[in-house]
């Protein structure tokens, strides 16, 4: 049986995977899992799944949870993720957590052997150089928990990956793939918020409707498949049943295709090499489904994803200031206090204001992107 150590545990990936533990329980036991503060939605699953080690965010979290958690230990932050991620019992580290907070239980979690699973693209995206060194010196494999990511990842199994010369990601074109720039001045957060295709959280949801989504799923394929930007292509595809392709020296390509359902990435992360029945999903009916749509990708209407091929190119730390600004700004949107275009204006301001390190530390990357929250914030007064 694997352990399983779950950080991000109320998110949306985090229920999606503990469905998929509740199903498999003769193969998975949950050991350890983090969350914030939602303890309304925690303390069931505690109860439920009854975890040997639980990290919150903070010590009033702490104070909330600590008469309905039994014998399980409970840590704070940070710090609580790493200790969660390197427990000899954990077989599996899940990182749903999300945000760059993630960076750091990613890192020991390596270091420590660990079977990685990692729904977490913003550890990639903030330090890609560091966690791909640490992952081939430690002989780690991180496998991806994004539907894209473990599109591609499956298009690559039993091939030869020197043969692979071009990664297809799809896009849905999230809430606002219909609408014009123009239509786009006046939504609200609601309206952003209503995504056509898949049940995501909120902050994942907007960076769908803006197209950052994708952008950072481009800087996680490059690292995650040591492909050059170059050669990975975004197009559009309304159905979300093509979830990404792979085109190999041939021009033979292989995709991988299948119902909008994040808990079959999730399970396929977990059991890897091998699959288990996940009997609540449904079948892929392509007679049902009838046509399959595809479109170009447009950078004028989607600056969002030029600005990550940008940044991604450039590498270094402007990737870290790309994703500090883009969750401050969708922070901003998300309590009202910017509109929805803003959010791209202030992620190119940061951009064009940031003088870059091309190899950064850890402790580097840190500071930058603490300095690129705080900064965005000031734009709004």
């Amino acid at each position: 049986m694997k352990q399983i150590a779950l950080l991000g545990a109320t998110g949306s990936i985090g229920i999606q995977t503990l469905d998929v533990i509740r199903e498999h329980r003769d193969q998975f036991s949950l050991y350890a899992m983090a969350f914030g503060k939602n303890v309304e939605k925690a303390l069931p699953l505690i109860q439920e799944f009854k975890p040997q080690l639980i990290v919150v965010q903070d010590f009033d979290t702490k104070r909330k949870i600590q008469h309905g958690v039994g014998d399980a230990k409970v840590l704070i932050g940070t710090e609580g993720m790493v200790e969660a991620s390197v427990q000899e019992e954990v077989d599996v580290v899940l990182n749903a957590v999300m945000g760059s907070v993630g960076l750091s239980a990613t890192l020991a979690a390596i270091r420590a052997k660990k079977q990685i699973a990692i729904a977490n693209k913003e550890t990639l995206v903030t330090a890609g150089h560091l966690v791909m060194a640490e992952a081939k010196k430690y002989g780690v494999d991180l496998l991806p928990v994004d539907s894209e990511h473990s599109a591609i990842f499956q298009s690559l199994n039993g091939e030869r990956k020197e043969d692979a010369t071009r990664l297809i990601l799809t896009a849905s074109g999230g809430s606002f793939r219909d609408y014009s720039r123009d239509d786009l001045k006046n939504v609200t957060v609601e309206d952003a918020l209503n995504h056509p295709n898949w049940s995501m959280g909120s902050k994942i949801t907007i960076d769908s409707a803006t197209m950052m989504n994708k952008g950072l799923e481009v800087i996680e394929a490059h690292w995650l498949f040591d492909m050059p930007y170059e050669k990975i292509d975004v197009i559009m595809h309304k159905e979300s049943v093509i979830h990404s392709l792979v085109e190999y020296t041939d021009k033979s390509v292989i995709a991988q295709l299948g119902t909008p359902d994040m808990k079959v990435p999730i399970q396929y992360a977990l059991t890897y090499p091998n699959r288990l029945e996940l009997a609540n999903t449904k079948s892929l009916d392509l007679v049902e489904i009838g046509k399959l749509h595809f479109s170009e990708m447009s950078f004028e209407r989607f600056p969002a994803l030029k600005m990550a091929y940008e940044a991604g190119r450039v590498g270094g730390t402007m990737t870290t200031v790309l994703n500090a600004a883009n969750e401050q700004a969708v922070d901003l949107f998300l309590h009202g206090h910017i509109p929805f275009l803003t959010i791209e204006h202030y992620i190119e301001r940061a951009l064009e204001e940031h003088t870059l390190i091309e190899t950064p530390s850890l402790e580097e990357i840190q500071q930058i992107d603490y300095e690129t929250r705080v900064r965005v914030q000031q734009y709004v007064k």
